[in-house]
């Protein structure tokens, strides 16, 4: 999952960046509300993390111009201010949460999973295909009652086919939510991360098909298979 955070507190930034890495997340952090527009039109991202009182763009006007392109993304607001005004107008404005500074990293990685949950449509951090189970908060893989040894990517890589089952997915597009801004991962890397991941699954019944020249496709399981 990619995290675009907008903050001008470079102390606070750094602290946010690392807290919400260790989860599994990839983040680019900006420091203006005009950095963050550029961002948003430029890149996809899963998650917005908005401070108010940014530079040169005030937070409230970035994300009126993120819902006027009809961008759905998930907003999580931070402001020093914690008034019912600019919580009323940054809700009415289109935004899904709220936090007032000071806060508990942990509160906020809380909330950043329950916006991601919400925007993918489901209720539990728990994903279920056929006899494969992963739980997104502790970033933890089972097949049939056993826990899996995958790396940071191929975690990602799995997250990312899971959330988007029996869809097809580009390389562009997992390159897009697995890496931030400087990160080199080409075209074969991800082919490497595949291989990798599927070797892993195959043996409990779970096929992720590729279709040459377009992406990946994580194959829905049997009728009936993996349902408690």
């Amino acid at each position: 999952m990619r995290v675009l955070l907008a903050e001008d507190d470079t102390i606070l930034a750094d602290g946010l960046c690392r807290s919400l890495r260790q989860a599994g997340y990839a983040v680019d952090w900006v420091s203006s509300g005009n950095q963050a527009d550029a961002a948003l039109i430029a890149q996809p991202y899963d998650l917005l993390i908005l401070d108010l009182g940014l530079p040169h763009l005030p937070g409230l006007d970035v994300l009126k111009q993120l819902r006027a392109r009809s961008n759905t993304m998930p907003v999580l607001i931070l402001t020093a201010a914690d008034s019912i005004e600019q919580r009323v107008k940054g809700l009415d404005l289109g935004a899904d949460d709220f936090m007032a500074k000071p806060f508990a990293l942990s509160e906020l990685e809380a909330r950043v999973r329950a916006l991601v949950r919400r925007s993918l449509g489901t209720a539990s951090n728990t994903l279920r295909h056929g006899d494969l189970v992963y739980d997104q908060a502790g970033r933890v893989a089972q097949l049939n009652g056993q826990t899996l040894e995958l790396s940071a990517r191929e975690t990602g890589l799995l997250e990312v086919l899971l959330q988007r089952a029996g869809r097809l997915v580009s390389k562009e597009q997992i390159v897009d939510h697995l890496c931030e801004w400087g990160d080199e991962v080409s075209g074969n890397a991800i082919e490497v991360y595949m291989h990798r991941l599927r070797k892993k699954l195959e043996g409990g019944g779970i096929h992720i098909a590729t279709v040459r020249g377009l992406g990946y496709c994580l194959e829905k399981p049997p009728e009936g298979v993996g349902k408690p």
